[in-house]
């Protein structure tokens, strides 16, 4: 075939991946086309790869790959699809967040690697535009590596990395030091110069600053961290993009790093923070962390599973509030079963979700989703909000900072924070496994409520005996 037409074919190709791409992710804004639009684009890649292979097997250059190129290429195809393919099935939903940020490290360091190998073969200074995305993609790629890696290890709780904020003995003046570095190496390669001491300089400085940068952040931000390194990923991606001059990469790294940067904002509006306070020092104090509210005092009702069933299965409307508690104890389908069997009875229900619920974003959603709670049935925050006034019960499942009636004033840790206004409904109920403290490290004072009725049980267990319990009625 003809160069020139395989290399029109080829182009075609791209875009088509490039078009599902964006279709993909116009599906994706809804929980009810978001399977379909990530199919999409997983086509649409599948296209694009398939369209590399066959221009690189045909293509005579000297950068045509040989018999070892090709089997490295293969078999990295094979053991990285392998490995995700098997990760991805067999991940719990709790470990889901955790996931993501490794395939946001993954990400981040393959594009970071390829503006690193094509650095080290020049000879001679590139020009500026291949330049600048070079050391870019070097820079955003390593802050995604170490950044995700970090936040991972923080979400799994490790003890090099726990979840709770770390500070770091002259932080700030570490973040400086490093940000000189970078900036000053980047000007020296942009003059031109070719320098691989200088790249090598800016790669540890970016490194070191995707630790320093995550580490001092608490648990109750990863929502909007993992969001922000997700969109750091993309970026990285297209970046490698300009460097290997491949539209694919450019369209999809910028369709990423857009969608990242779009949902990273509106997760801080939805905390009603900036993502430079986030970043500088988040409120996130993690489980098990000493604390106070600081609020009014109370007295905690504990209420049986019986006298919860009668609330339940003689209300006219009922409002379920998931959180990480109910991700934690695999419990989505006992929460659908027990709706179910309140929906035969002539019970209205929904679900309240709030855009920070859980440990990434659309953690509930993806949860319920898996459960098949019927879409119409999920309402986010503002919709959601005006009808707790008129909802006979609002059933709480292991959610906490999100329900906490101390961002309503000022003085707590998570002061001005948009909640669910669970404490508007006529009768409370909270399942939760103890009194325990989520990621702000406060008490939450909707337990001292009176109206509350505190269900001590571990989610699923505490569900399935609601369930129990309504059909012996």
């Amino acid at each position: 075939m003809n160069l020139s037409v395989l290399e029109t074919l080829v182009r075609v190709a791209w875009l088509a991946g490039a078009a599902t791409f964006v279709i993909g992710l116009m599906r994706m804004n809804s929980p009810a086309t978001a399977r379909n639009g990530n199919l999409l684009s997983a086509g649409g890649m599948v296209l694009a790869v398939a369209a590399t292979a066959v221009f690189l097997a045909f293509e005579p250059r000297d950068t045509e790959l040989n018999v070892t190129g090709w089997f490295i290429v293969i078999a990295g195809i094979a053991l990285g699809g392998g490995l995700g393919l098997y990760m991805a099935r067999t991940v719990k939903m709790t470990a889901m967040p955790q996931l993501v940020s490794l395939f946001n490290a993954v990400g981040g360091g393959a594009a970071a690697l390829i503006a690193i190998d094509d650095y080290l073969r020049l000879t001679a200074a590139p020009s500026l535009q291949i330049n600048v995305a070079t050391v870019l993609d070097i820079l955003i790629g390593s802050i995604t590596f170490t950044g995700s890696l970090i936040a991972s290890g923080k979400l799994m709780g490790l003890r090099i990395t726990p979840s709770r904020p770390v500070t770091i003995p002259g932080g700030q003046l570490v973040t400086a030091a490093l940000a000189l570095i970078v900036v000053a190496g980047a000007i020296y390669l942009w003059i031109p110069n070719l320098s691989i001491p200088v790249m090598l300089l800016i790669l540890a400085a970016a490194l070191v600053f995707g630790v320093t940068m995550t580490l001092p952040i608490g648990g109750a931000d990863m929502p909007v961290v993992i969001s922000l390194l997700n969109s750091f990923t993309g970026t990285a991606v297209a970046m490698a993009g300009f460097v290997l001059d491949n539209p694919v990469l450019i369209i999809a790294g910028a369709l990423v790093g857009a969608s990242g940067a779009i949902l990273t904002k509106l997760m801080a509006d939805a905390m009603n923070r900036s993502v430079l306070n986030i970043m500088i020092g988040g409120f996130g104090g993690g489980e098990g962390t000493v604390g106070a509210a600081g609020g009014p005092g109370g007295s905690v009702r504990e209420l049986g599973v019986d006298d919860a069933a009668i609330q339940l299965a003689y209300a006219s409307s009922v409002i379920v509030v998931p959180g990480y508690g109910l991700a934690v104890a695999q419990a989505q389908h006992a929460v659908r079963e027990l709706a179910e069997l309140l929906e035969t009875r002539g019970v209205d229900v929904k679900y309240a979700i709030h855009p920070v619920a859980g440990r990434m974003p659309g953690h509930m959603n993806v949860l319920l989703a898996e459960a098949n709670v019927p879409y119409p049935q999920l309402k986010e925050m503002e919709e959601i909000n005006p009808e707790f006034d008129r909802t006979d019960v609002a059933l709480v499942v292991g959610a906490n900072d999100v329900t906490n009636p101390a961002a309503r004033r000022p003085g707590s840790p998570v002061s001005g924070m948009p909640i669910l206004d669970v404490d508007h409904a006529k009768s409370i109920i909270v399942i939760k496994r103890s009194m325990g403290r989520g990621y702000a490290g406060i008490d939450n004072e909707l337990y001292v409520n009176p109206k509350t009725g505190m269900l001590f049980a571990d989610a699923k267990a505490g569900l399935s005996d609601l369930v129990s319990a309504v059909k012996a009625l």
